[in-house]
């Protein structure tokens, strides 16, 4: 029997590039400084979503307006972030993968937010 010589090197090449990934810094989180000037310094559609994400606790506390120790936020908690996948899959079909207007980041922005939590109340209440 031949010794599996390329399913070595296959198996050898992800280990290694698993550890390499995890002793990697973790990334600086986002600020919305960060959103300031798209047209001089595009983001990247991934970023702007994982930012818009971040925001849940404080989306879910305006869509209930309940605090976060309110049963009802833990319910839209638990329903956005089920939503998650799917919402993030949507936006990558709808918007393109470098945002450079504040516009299309607006657009973005609250597609996105819709998606996770939607509003079920009348504006101006």
């Amino acid at each position: 029997m031949k010794f599996p010589t390329a399913t070595v090197i296959l198996v050898s090449s992800a280990l290694a590039f698993v550890l390499w990934s995890q002793t990697r810094e973790p990334a600086a989180p986002l600020d919305a400084s960060r959103f300031a000037n798209l047209s001089a310094n595009p983001v990247e559609r991934g970023s702007a979503v994982d930012w818009i994400t971040e925001q849940l606790p404080r989306l879910c506390e305006e869509a209930t307006g309940l605090p976060e120790d309110s049963r009802e936020h833990a319910d839209c908690m638990a329903a956005s972030e089920s939503k998650e996948p799917s919402c993030r899959r949507a936006m990558a079909d709808r918007f393109p993968a470098l945002i450079g207007s504040e516009q299309t980041f607006r657009d973005l922005s609250v597609t996105m937010m819709d998606c996770l939590v939607q509003q079920s109340r009348l504006l101006g209440e």
